[in-house]
């Protein structure tokens, strides 16, 4: 049997660990192992959570988010990166600090402070520093309904709220492409995304699937944009093939424990097992 060595890309995440394993670190590096990308990582916090919710949070220290980055970068490389839950102030200025002093790019900036149920997550210090230091840094940055009120300081209800959220999001936030997502949107703007690059103003859509089972939905999204980026697709076409992954994982969710399931990352597996 000949050895065989093979060289993929890479693809690198920075975020917190879910121990319930749906969201996170555990749903980044699964969908960079989807679409054939290496995942590399850097854990910012680790979680007690499962499916019914969160019951601790606990930081890693800042020196050691940032010995992890670098001992990627200087010997794997990095070929696209995302920020998921980076927890506060201190952390957001490190990974900052790191993104520009390693020059990484296509990152992919999930702005991880309010839950699509509307629970703010990380402080006012904290979102502060996320909206000016790092998501103008970011190839595209990926806020939810709630997010993208706080970044445009708009009510989003409509559609042309989402499209005036993102035009604001991006000549005052300085973010270089925005993406709206819509799945905490009510009746039939659920699911319905807003692109806007200062150029092109999309509404994009896919098949609505009715899940409870959505949990690590936004983490999944962002980590198949930095996956398809990685390989060396445009932003545009590696949105249009993150949604479509997260559909098709969102056709086959997960339904695990007592509360919320996540979406399968493995779904073409389970289809070819289920159909043997």
């Amino acid at each position: 049997m000949n050895n065989t060595t093979i060289k993929v890309p890479v693809a690198f995440t920075i975020a917190g660990s879910d121990s319930g394993g749906g969201a996170g670190i555990q749903a980044d590096l699964r969908t960079f192992a989807f679409h054939c990308i290496h995942g590399a990582c850097a854990i910012t916090c680790v979680t007690a959570q499962n499916t019914l919710g969160v019951r601790r949070v606990d930081a890693i220290p800042t020196e050691a988010i940032v010995a992890q980055i670098q001992a990627v970068y200087e010997d794997i490389g990095i070929q696209a990166a995302k920020t998921g839950m980076l927890l506060n102030q201190e952390i957001i200025t490190a990974v900052a600090q790191q993104i520009e002093a390693l020059q990484i790019n296509n990152l992919v900036v999930d702005p991880v402070m309010v839950s699509r149920t509307g629970a703010q997550l990380i402080d006012d210090e904290a979102v502060k520093t996320l909206r000016n230091v790092l998501i103008p840094k970011a190839a595209i940055v990926t806020p939810n309904r709630y997010e993208a009120q706080i970044l445009s300081g708009l009510q989003i209800n409509s559609l042309d709220d989402m499209r005036a959220a993102a035009e604001i999001i991006h000549s005052k936030v300085k973010a270089k492409t925005v993406l709206i997502k819509g799945g905490a949107m009510q009746g039939s703007l659920r699911g319905v995304d807003i692109w806007f690059n200062g150029q092109k103003l999309e509404t994009l859509t896919t098949k609505k699937v009715d899940t409870k089972n959505t949990h690590g939905t936004g983490c999944t999204l962002s980590a198949a944009i930095a996956a398809n980026l990685a390989s060396g697709n445009s932003l545009e076409t590696s949105v249009h093939q993150a949604k479509e992954y997260v559909t098709n994982a969102l056709g086959s969710a997960l339904d695990l424990g007592k509360g919320q399931g996540t979406p399968c990352h493995f779904f073409p597996l389970l289809q070819m097992l289920n159909s043997e």
